[in-house]
């Protein structure tokens, strides 16, 4: 019981807190928004071209794995409703270096996607205004992201609310317009009628052998970037203990329905060598169907996903931002609050960073180019967050053995899963070594933990810092002493 009592107290010291504005539906919304981005709608473009139909395959495998750590998550969460998100967590569990390496490479992570978004808004705007320069509408995107964040959190909520409404019926509406299209024999621009056997009638399921199945990964683990999104919604939600499960819980029916199928329904109208690894395969569906107008429908769906990815992204730099000020290693000005109790000045600070997107795009003509290097980046730094999180279950697990046995969310399969998980993340890494423009991006993000490893060496002696770190190792001694009392 001591052990149970002493870690329900807050994880950090008393400050300005979030507003927890936003209900089931919006955190539900959130969630299914999170799993669905410029990686299914832009990305599987040339998922489809490097794996053939194999690419089902690894989207549900990395689904698979990606649920355990959402689990994880989870269960971390609802251990401590003074936990924000998991980067509190994880500074909790493995050390004040943790919350901070975590929360820094969280902020960095959602900027660097926002700027793969930004990207994908200036190629899907380009759909009507093809002489228009690229870094235009990614500048103009970047103001009304600034523009919808300012506002209430609630008034985010109900935006993401929508854009994922918007996901939600695109991709249905192409489930349904692909099984039309089979059941008429529709033919693609190559004469092959539509039907289910173009998934195996062109070398089989796995046409490019082990290695073109190996490279699908590179591009379809970016496609899930997001799914931890709902743990930065934690310290805003309402009633967290019943509508995050609930969010959870419902990832591998999203990902069935939202990935597999839609990317079935492509390959089985599109013969799978036919699909352009740099067109949307979602607008190139309906422009093939003879729906002109429904193909510009479609590619304004696909414009508002990247822009609430890019508005998620917006939204969880700036928490993270105002959670490392609230501890110490950020600015204090990333502290302060709106009265409608936004970090207005953190916001600010990682919009500036997304200004990059225009830069890049003015500098090299080649969007799918500078799309796949910055969507490599982003997922290498994805992966050390989820890795984070798995650590830092297995530590409670050791540490904290009351509250697993008191937890209602227990996630299945425990540390054994963990480890599994671990070992994927380790193939995964491996994987973006096999081709030449993933590899420059892996080799680059090393200098941002260099970088970071730094800056802890730097702040950690603050005194703020010191007393996080005291309390950290008296927390770690009540553990060990609460475990072993739970033990025996």
């Amino acid at each position: 019981m001591s052990q149970v009592k002493r870690s329900t107290q807050p994880a950090v010291s008393a400050q300005p807190h979030l507003a927890r504005s936003l209900s089931n539906r919006h955190i539900q919304l959130i969630a299914i928004g999170g799993a669905i981005g410029t990686g299914l709608f832009m990305g599987s473009g040339k998922t489809i071209s490097l794996a053939g139909p194999s690419v089902i395959f690894v989207y549900m495998i990395i689904g698979f794995m990606l649920f355990f750590v959402m689990r994880a998550m989870g269960e971390l969460l609802l251990s401590n409703l003074e936990y924000k998100s998991f980067s509190d967590f994880a500074g909790d569990l493995l050390g004040p270096w943790a919350g901070f390496f975590t929360s820094w490479t969280y902020w960095l992570c959602w900027i660097v996607t926002a700027i793969a978004e930004l990207i994908a808004i200036a190629l899907y705007t380009s759909f009507w205004w093809p002489g228009l320069p690229l870094w235009i509408p990614a500048l103009g995107a970047v103001l009304l992201l600034l523009g919808l964040n300012l506002a209430s959190v609630k008034a985010f909520g109900e935006t993401e609310f929508w854009f994922a409404l918007i996901k939600i019926i695109a991709i249905v509406t192409l489930i349904v317009v692909g099984l039309v299209m089979v059941f008429t024999k529709f033919q693609s621009p190559g004469g092959t009628p539509a039907s289910f056997s173009n998934l195996w009638n062109d070398g089989g399921m796995f046409p490019t052998g082990p290695m073109g199945f190996i490279a699908g990964f590179q591009i379809a683990v970016f496609a899930f970037v997001g799914l931890e999104l709902v743990g930065t919604t934690a310290a805003e939600a309402q009633h967290p203990e019943k509508n995050l499960p609930k969010a959870i819980n419902s990832i591998p029916i999203r990902i069935m329905l939202f990935y597999v199928l839609a990317l079935i329904m492509i390959m089985t109208v599109t013969p799978w060598r036919e699909v352009t690894a740099d067109v949307s395969p979602f607008v190139a569906m309906f422009a093939l169907a003879g729906l002109g107008a429904a193909a510009a429908v479609i590619n304004f769906v696909v414009l508002t996903s990247a822009t609430s990815s890019a508005n998620s992204g917006l939204y969880s730099t700036s928490r993270m931002l105002f959670g490392l000020a609230v501890e110490g290693t950020a600015p204090a000005r990333f502290e302060h609050l709106t009265r409608h109790k936004v970090p207005a000045s953190a916001l600010l600070f990682s919009c500036s960073f997304l200004l990059i997107s225009a830069v890049l795009l003015y500098a090299n003509p080649s969007i799918i180019a500078v799309f796949t290097v910055v969507t490599t980046m982003s997922a290498v730094l994805f992966i050390f967050v989820w890795t984070i999180i798995l650590v830092s279950y297995i530590v409670y697990r050791k540490r904290r053995p009351a509250l697993h046995a008191a937890s209602k969310f227990k996630m299945p399969g425990g540390v054994y899963m963990c480890y599994v998980v671990l070992s994927f993340f380790g193939f995964l890494i491996w994987a973006l070594t096999q081709k030449a423009d993933t590899l420059q991006a892996l080799l680059v993000t090393p200098l941002w933990f260099l970088g970071l490893t730094a800056a802890w060496f730097i702040i950690r002696r603050r005194p703020e810092l010191a007393a996080h770190q005291e309390l950290h190792r008296a927390n770690v001694q009540a553990d060990r002493v609460a475990a072993l009392a739970f033990r025996r």
